[in-house]
């Protein structure tokens, strides 16, 4: 196992894993469907789906603090279900990473941290060009300032990004920055054939591995991000289908999900194009989930 994947003891106890020494769970956006904000009552489906599905999933990764009231409206329905979040914090334009920073904030002072498994300060923003490593880390040690002040400097604090914005030399000083490294990786929008998804999907993981494990050595790769799409439309020969979505959950996901953190990419989302959700528009699971 490689060493980006240890966990220090103290986290092993404490905190509650149903049967593996790793989170596992989803990623959750702040909106419905149709576009609208998600109240409590919507978190609290959302975190019941995901324990009842095969393997039962208790934690799970959110983009935002403050977009339709996120931590609000989320953590309370997180800690009535035990769930466990990962959470987010935008970063570009200033006023909003100003927000974004009083939500978390805000949501510690009222509900503490046992709900907290990390944070992660921003995501993919290296890929889409949108900072540069120096100013993200800046960001990311402001964070972890903010947690400190407010009593909770245990809490990982990191980024989560593709691939290959982790392998870019230009991007090292991000990683330096990060307790813990978030890999994003989409064998589907590389291209690939469903029979070498897992092929591509490996290659990647290791590629970032190889280059957080020197540049800062220790620190922790999770999957945050990785699926394969039930519909959509083809990208060379990668073919969105049912039987491919059940076949890369097989391959990838079973195993992820023994070997470390990992977030899938997604719960719901048919009305989407790639849609990559796992369950359908009545939360009922589009393919067979056991692993």
């Amino acid at each position: 196992m490689h060493c980006s994947f240890f966990i220090p003891l103290f986290l092993i106890l404490s905190t509650s894993f149903p049967a593996s020494a790793y989170w596992k769970g989803s990623n959750l956006g702040a909106n419905l469907p149709s576009g609208a904000c998600k109240t409590q009552q919507d978190w609290s489906k959302d975190f019941s789906i995901l324990q009842s599905l095969p393997g039962y999933f208790s934690s799970a990764r959110l983009y935002a603090s403050s977009d339709c009231n996120t931590l609000a409206e989320a953590v309370p329905a997180a800690i009535a279900s035990g769930t466990t979040l990962l959470l987010g914090v935008w970063t570009e334009d200033n006023a909003h990473y100003q927000a974004e920073k009083q939500a978390l904030a805000q949501a510690i002072k009222q509900h503490g941290t046992d709900w907290i498994i990390a944070v992660s300060v921003g995501s993919e923003d290296l890929y889409r060009g949108d900072t540069d490593a120096a100013i993200l880390a800046h960001q990311i040690n402001e964070v972890r300032d903010l947690l400190c002040g407010l009593g909770a400097c245990g809490i990982e604090v990191g980024h989560v990004d593709t691939w290959t914005a982790w392998v870019d030399p230009k991007n090292e000083d991000a990683i330096r920055a990060c307790d813990f490294v978030g890999h994003d990786g989409y064998p589907y929008f590389e291209g690939s054939s469903i029979e070498q998804g897992y092929n591509v999907y490996s290659q990647a993981l290791t590629k970032t591995r190889d280059v957080v494990n020197r540049v800062k050595s220790g620190a922790w790769v999770w999957i945050t991000e990785t699926g394969w799409p039930a519909s959509g439309a083809k990208l060379d020969l990668a073919i969105p289908s049912i039987d491919n979505a059940e076949a890369y959950w097989s391959s990838v996901a079973c195993q992820a999900f023994q070997e470390g953190h990992t977030f899938w990419y997604t719960l719901q989302d048919y009305t989407s194009s790639p849609s990559f959700g796992v369950v359908d528009e009545s939360f009922r699971p589009l393919y067979n989930l056991t692993c």
